[in-house]
């Protein structure tokens, strides 16, 4: 054996983990999620964040669909006075969702006796609405009961960004890295096919928001606007917790973040996260197949590379 090879085959690789290793490690990936979840829904932060969640008004389908369709990022909306009275100011020049309002008016008419009836009749005025992402803190020191989420802050991408902007492209998508406004780490629009990473996040948290959007795209939750405006709450807690499990499986947590947004959208229902692990393990595992390909070189017979 030369010197060359010698150098060469000195150098060992971390073994490759068994399909079955691969698979158990995912399943308690999921499974970790359930348990901080639960473990935050026992916390004085859930009691606060409900407590502010509460104060939203549930809109019909008609208008989640028209929301959706002018801030597809959108996740809790309430109107300029609403939001001051829950201690946050609408950012200046920020434009406002149209959606239907509903009110009814007392009107006096003549039957067709001639007599004087009471009728009440249906309005539905167009009102002016703004997400939170488009609104600040009035007093900080008064806390922030309306996210559960800390972004990641790592330096390290782990090879992520470009893995799967590689993939989409080759998929027929766009991937754009540019500012985003608010709060919103990134956004798939299928109209344009496209996929947009918020560029002023860092690294790790760039990495996080990549797997959620391919997680989306992979489980179709963004073919059919109205069926991700009724189920957009699993479809978020789908699409986040691929994006923890193949974090864990690539060898970054992102906890920090997940945990919380997961929360949020599943309402603590551990129920509803124990419900997607089929579909969130397989397309973690797609994910993680196109993060990490088996390389064949590793199973080259030794007398095969000697110079």
């Amino acid at each position: 054996m030369s010197t060359a090879t010698a150098t060469r085959t000195s150098k060992t690789r971390t073994p490759a983990k068994t399909a079955e290793e691969k698979k158990a490690q995912g399943e308690a990936l999921h499974q970790s999620i359930t348990d901080q979840v639960e473990a935050l829904r026992d916390s004085g932060r859930w009691e606060a964040f409900l407590n502010f969640a509460q104060a939203f008004h549930a809109y019909s389908l008609n208008n989640v669909l028209l929301i959706l369709s002018q801030m597809p990022e959108a996740s809790r909306v309430a109107g300029f006075r609403k939001w001051q009275a829950l201690n946050r100011q609408v950012r200046k020049g920020s434009k406002a969702i149209r959606i239907f309002g509903y009110s009814t008016k007392k009107v006096t008419e003549e039957d067709a006796n001639g007599d004087e009836v009471e009728k009440k009749i249906s309005r539905f005025p167009i009102l002016s609405v703004f997400d939170v992402s488009q609104t600040d803190l009035i007093d900080p020191a008064l806390g922030d009961p309306s996210t559960l989420t800390t972004l990641l802050t790592g330096s390290d991408d782990h090879g992520i960004v470009d893995a799967l902007s590689t993939y989409l492209i080759g998929e027929g998508w766009n991937v754009e890295r540019r500012p985003l406004p608010g709060s919103m780490n990134g956004v798939t629009r299928p109209a344009e096919m496209t996929v947009v990473i918020d560029s002023d996040l860092s690294p790790e948290a760039a990495a996080k928001t990549m797997i959620h959007e391919c997680a989306h795209i992979l489980l179709g939750h963004i073919d059919d606007l109205a069926e991700y405006a009724q189920h957009r709450g699993l479809m978020e807690t789908e699409a986040e917790s691929v994006a923890y499990v193949v974090a864990g499986l690539v060898g970054f947590d992102t906890s920090a973040y997940s945990v919380g947004y997961i929360a949020g959208w599943a309402n603590a229902d551990t129920d509803l996260i124990r419900s997607t692990a089929a579909r969130v393990l397989r397309t973690a595992h797609q994910i993680a197949g196109i993060l990490t390909p088996e390389d064949d070189a590793t199973d080259t017979p030794a007398e095969e590379t000697a110079a």
